[in-house]
């Protein structure tokens, strides 16, 4: 095998598909959360908060995207730790 050869068919395996949807169960917590959260109209309600000017801000969306896991996670948390009133 010359080296050309060998770098060819490494090549191959650089490009592949990949399926996000195939590898999320479908009663993950994240595709609850993406059906629930609706975020279409961020962008145009924080618009004047953000800088046309230097450097590039997070995505708000992305950020809220990206905390709303830990947040439903730490709050299920805080109930269970909650002590629950005795029913009679």
């Amino acid at each position: 095998m010359t080296p050309t050869t060998h770098w060819l068919s490494g090549q191959e395996r650089l490009f592949y598909s990949f399926n996000l949807d195939d590898h999320i169960p479908a009663n993950h917590l994240l595709r609850s959360i993406d059906q629930c959260l609706d975020l279409s109209d961020l962008r145009h309600h924080l618009a004047d908060f953000y800088s046309p000017i230097g450097r590039p801000s997070i995505d708000p969306e992305l950020m809220i995207r990206r905390s709303a896991p830990a947040l439903c996670v730490n709050t299920l948390r805080h109930l269970m730790r909650r002590p629950w009133p005795k029913r009679y």
